[in-house]
């Protein structure tokens, strides 16, 4: 799940201040999972945005729409009636579907609500935590299923390092060491003697080092 948190008020009304008619458009994937961009999270913000105008003694029009998922053109463009009659977009999705929106209405300004931070789970209501980096050349059945590249601070592919100290990254006592979690399901596992295997120098060019990725499957295309 890509996780992401609301923009600061302070900062939404700056992006805005030129702006008399704003579309707030909210996305019902990953965003209202993490409570920061489904239906209620539009609502809520179109009535602080309202609130706030009017306390500055200037007019605002504010409409609200929330799309199954702004990562999909097919969806983005359900909201093009109102997209039109708005002076500006204010996507409350991820980074992907604000450059959607972007990329389907090229005409109108579209402007970001949140903020992408990481690809992750949710450990328990209101906390969730980074999981996946992303890089495009997965190697979690080498490491019982947790993620070095996401979850150590040095990306270490053969750790654990030796800052690392009763379990606990060196960074923070309060950031578990993934290498030692590592370490502790493969003894659950009966098969520790896979630390015994030198990782290689990991190829970064999946991980975009070679500019934005794509992913083409022919098998699918029309």
């Amino acid at each position: 799940m890509i996780i992401a948190e609301m923009k600061p008020i302070e900062e939404i009304l700056d992006m805005i201040r030129s702006y008399q008619r704003i579309l707030i458009v909210g996305c019902k994937g990953c965003v209202a999972v993490c409570s920061t961009g489904g239906p209620k999270e539009v609502s809520v913000l179109g009535s602080l945005l309202r609130i706030a105008r009017k306390k500055e003694g200037r007019d605002i029009v504010i409409d609200e729409e929330s799309l199954d998922r702004q990562c999909e053109p097919e969806f983005v463009d359900l909201a093009g009636d109102k997209v039109a009659d708005a002076d500006a977009v204010l996507s409350l999705a991820c980074g992907a579907g604000v450059q959607m929106f972007a990329e389907r209405f090229q005409d109108k300004v579209v402007l970001p609500g949140c903020n992408t931070t990481f690809l992750g789970v949710t450990e328990e209501l209101g906390v969730w935590s980074e999981r996946c980096a992303g890089c495009g050349n997965c190697i979690l059945d080498k490491t019982a299923g947790l993620c070095p590249i996401a979850r150590c601070s040095k990306q270490l592919l053969n750790g654990p390092c030796g800052g690392s100290m009763n379990g606990k990254c060196e960074i923070s006592k309060d950031v578990d060491c993934v290498w030692q979690l590592i370490i502790d399901r493969l003894t659950r596992l009966n098969r520790l003697e896979m630390l015994e295997e030198i990782f290689p120098v990991k190829d970064w060019s999946p991980a975009g080092h070679g500019g934005p990725r794509k992913m083409v499957r022919e098998d699918l295309k029309t």
